[in-house]
């Protein structure tokens, strides 16, 4: 009988054939007899990754808002603010002559109704976020503001954005409703207009806490001096108008200011106190 002869590392074709056997390949040299003395870790890594905030498309819109809008400046619009400051001096002193007893007569009818100071005073933010002491004659029960964040809480506010409003407010009192129906609480603020921390016409100036909340480009209504009229307060169902609108309308008076402008808004203003109730 002929011999098996070995195949490789010894074995003979017999046990080549046994897969469980089968010769393995021989390493090449070099790696053979490379020496292996670094220890692999490949235990896992932690890393603490920063959270990645994603702009949103509202923040890209009011980025590309803000990048378009330009306040305006130069010789012709410090004429135009000279000729509607000695404006507003004029016109606030004549009407508070004017209407000094009607002033008086509110005052009196408010503190009849509860007999609690029946002037409103609250801290408003003017131009350049100069805040300021703002007047009316108080619409409202003593404690308002208490009663604000409680309605707040439960959703009740009828507005976007960071404004309060409700149409049917039940801190209104029975007076405070005619005096905001005729617009007469605002009268005060012809002092606020004399001592020029306002304007007869510009942006209705805001709260501290809803500034806190506005955007870069929202806080552009903040270049003028807030006034007793703007161009929200003559559009029809104003109340109805998103606060985004609200900033857009400002903004529009803002970069378009003019005499013929302000007087527009005040003519129209005054026909929709006395003959337009839309507004409302």
């Amino acid at each position: 009988m002929e011999e098996m002869k070995p195949v490789c590392g010894g074995q003979t074709a017999e046990e080549e054939i046994a897969p469980a056997q089968a010769c393995p390949a021989e390493e090449p040299e070099e790696v053979r007899q490379a020496p292996f003395s670094v220890a692999c870790d490949i235990s896992p890594v932690k890393v603490d990754a920063a959270p990645v905030s994603v702009p949103t498309e509202t923040d890209a819109q009011s980025a590309a808002s803000d990048a378009d809008f330009k306040p305006r400046s130069g010789f012709r619009y410090g004429c135009y603010l000279f000729v509607k400051r000695c404006f507003d001096i004029v016109s606030s002193f004549l009407v508070i002559v004017l209407l000094s007893w009607l002033i008086l007569l509110c005052i009196l009818i408010k503190w009849l109704e509860d007999f609690h100071n029946p002037i409103y005073v609250s801290k408003r933010v003017g131009k350049n976020g100069k805040i300021f002491n703002f007047y009316k004659i108080r619409t409202m029960c003593p404690n308002a503001e208490a009663m604000k964040q409680k309605l707040i809480d439960e959703g009740l506010n009828e507005a976007d954005g960071p404004a309060f409003k409700m149409k049917n407010d039940p801190r209104i009192t029975k007076v405070g409703k005619i005096y905001r129906k005729l617009s007469l609480d605002e009268l005060p603020q012809l002092f606020n207009i004399l001592n020029g921390t306002m304007s007869v016409v510009g942006p209705r100036p805001p709260i501290p806490s809803e500034v806190e909340q506005y955007t870069e480009y929202q806080k552009h209504r903040l270049d003028v001096k807030g006034g007793l009229l703007c161009l929200w307060q003559i559009q029809k169902n104003r109340n109805a108008l998103d606060f985004d609108e609200w900033v857009r309308l400002d903004l529009e008076y803002i970069q378009k200011q003019s005499v013929w402008l302000d007087l527009k808004i005040i003519f129209k203003g005054a026909y929709m106190v006395v003959f337009d109730r839309t507004g409302e």
